[in-house]
């Protein structure tokens, strides 16, 4: 296979960072060339250079051995490189047609859009790569699978012979993973190239030909599935050994700790977000909560919490009412949380790390005495947390704004574990860290379980539910449509539930 681009010595420099540091790849024609590595290492600005976004401080772009300069995402098109943002760039009330022509109309005589011809084409599109969309359908009503689709169909309108996917899969089912996978494979079988940025590494060895893995700003390495496993790829993401299997003893389910009935909460636009929901979660279990992103997993959690109110229902927490209870009766009553939104709901960035290790306890003693913080006591407690939980701080008296986000949940898991729990709802724990991180949280959660602390788990991560789970619940549309034993199930069948199949007919 030739060579169809190549990156040389790429450099791109933001205020205090070094996103890229002289990078180089290339990408073969007919392949898939997975750009692996953990938020922020670089994968997204590398590709929005090649796309026009950006522009890069130092190094060349050649696409088929000529070089080019990309000053616009027009310049990328006209070289033949198309980019699918991971945030979809779709017009809802727009027909898919409409969408695919925004920018690259097709107009008859008078100046009319032909919606006509274009249609043709997207349904010969549709066909030859097996995309399946309805050129009329209107965008807002189709599931995410088939909007991606119709990112793709824009990208081969335009004629793109090199497409980048990037983190194409965050949003997706297990079901529509595969359909995404068989399309990329009849796209390269095509001869199209594939650069496909991602972090999660089941799927670089299943789908990838070729496998270059990026930390920091640098190129590590380039690999393949054949000559890599996971635990190989883990290492160089975060530099040193990973052990990404969490061990742990089968679940010993005790006493009910928190009581969901008949839960009702709005989301932002006072539409139903979570619609009857009724669970249980016992001391010495994990109950996870799966789903699709958007499935009204947030606004239960912030019910749950104190953060919004139900407007029906029922949360009961060690057998006590606490259905509009605040956020400090919920931190009151032995209950912690790992928010979704860390720096929103979890952390102040402008104060020091030894403060946002006692938010939640700042008023009680030993911290406090009546109105006055008491020094000491803050600092040996900060000091102390920091070297439990591994906490990488220049100090304790840095500003939480310059840590890392790994480090920054970290202080959240270090609060919330410091002090007698009896239940955990931890939400999205570890969305954007580093594969050195999610063990680390990951081991934190199982160790909560182990000590009798009764935890639900709510991730769009189905591989982080499956793995730490002791029962799974599907939610699918503001409801739970199945709930499930972990080591019962398999992720194909979760899949189909998170797809919005019933339990009798998945």
């Amino acid at each position: 296979m030739g060579v169809i681009l190549e990156l040389h010595g790429i450099t791109k420099r933001f205020p205090g960072v070094l996103a890229n540091d002289h990078i180089d790849l290339d990408l073969r024609e007919g392949e898939i060339h997975a750009l692996l590595g953990e938020n922020g290492a670089g994968k997204t600005t590398l590709m929005n250079i090649l796309y026009g976004l950006y522009k890069p401080d130092e190094g060349e772009i050649r696409v088929n051995g000529n070089k080019v300069e990309i000053h616009s995402p027009r310049d990328a098109i006209a070289c033949g490189i198309g980019m699918v943002h991971q945030n979809f760039m779709l017009v809802p009330v727009f027909t898919v047609v409409d969408n695919v022509m925004l920018g690259d109309e097709y107009v008859r005589g008078g100046g009319f859009l032909d919606r006509r011809k274009a249609a043709k084409r997207i349904l010969e599109i549709s066909q030859q790569y097996n995309l399946q969309v309805d050129p009329f359908a209107y965008i807002k009503d189709l599931p995410v699978g088939l909007q991606q689709r119709v990112e793709i169909i824009k990208l081969l309108f335009r004629e793109a012979n090199i497409l980048i996917l990037d983190e194409p899969t965050a949003v997706l089912t297990p079901q529509e993973v595969d359909e995404l996978f068989k399309i990329m494979k009849s796209l390269v079988a095509s001869g199209k190239s594939i650069i496909f940025i991602t972090h999660k590494l089941r799927e670089v060895m299943e789908f990838s030909d070729r496998i270059t893995v990026i930390r920091n700003g640098k190129v590590v390495g380039t690999t393949t599935p054949q000559e890599a496993d996971q635990n190989k790829l883990a290492a160089m993401m975060v530099g040193r050994p990973i052990e990404l299997a969490i061990e742990k003893k089968p679940a010993a389910p005790q006493e009910v700790v928190l009581e969901v009935r008949n839960l009702k909460v709005l989301d932002a636009r006072k539409l139903i977000a979570v619609n009857g929901v009724s669970f249980e979660v016992r001391a010495g279990e994990v109950l996870g909560i799966a789903g699709v992103q958007g499935n009204g997993q947030t606004e239960l959690v912030r019910a749950l919490t104190g953060m919004q109110p139900p407007v029906e229902g029922e949360i009961r927490i060690l057998g006590k009412e606490m259905t509009h209870a605040s956020p400090k009766q919920f931190f009151e009553i032995g209950a912690a949380h790992i928010p979704e939104d860390r720096q929103k709901d979890g952390l102040v960035l402008s104060y020091p790390v030894k403060d946002n290790l006692i938010l939640n306890t700042f008023y009680k003693p030993p911290f406090a005495r009546g109105i006055v913080l008491q020094q000491p006591h803050i600092i040996s407690n900060a000091e102390e947390l920091v070297q439990k939980f591994d906490i990488r701080t220049p100090s304790i008296f840095t500003l939480l704004s310059s840590l890392s986000g790994g480090n920054q949940q970290k202080v959240i898991v270090a609060r919330e574990f410091s002090r007698p729990i009896k239940l955990l709802i931890a939400s999205q724990p570890t969305r954007g860290l580093d594969v050195g991180s999610i063990e680390y949280i990951h081991n934190r959660l199982i160790e909560k379980r182990d000590e009798g602390c009764a935890v639900l788990l709510v991730s769009t991560e189905l591989d982080e539910i499956l793995q730490l789970s002791d029962r799974i619940a599907v939610m699918y549309r503001g409801r739970i449509v199945a709930t499930v034993n972990a080591a019962e199930t398999t992720k194909e069948q979760i899949g189909l539930y998170m797809a919005g199949l019933q339990p009798e007919t998945a």
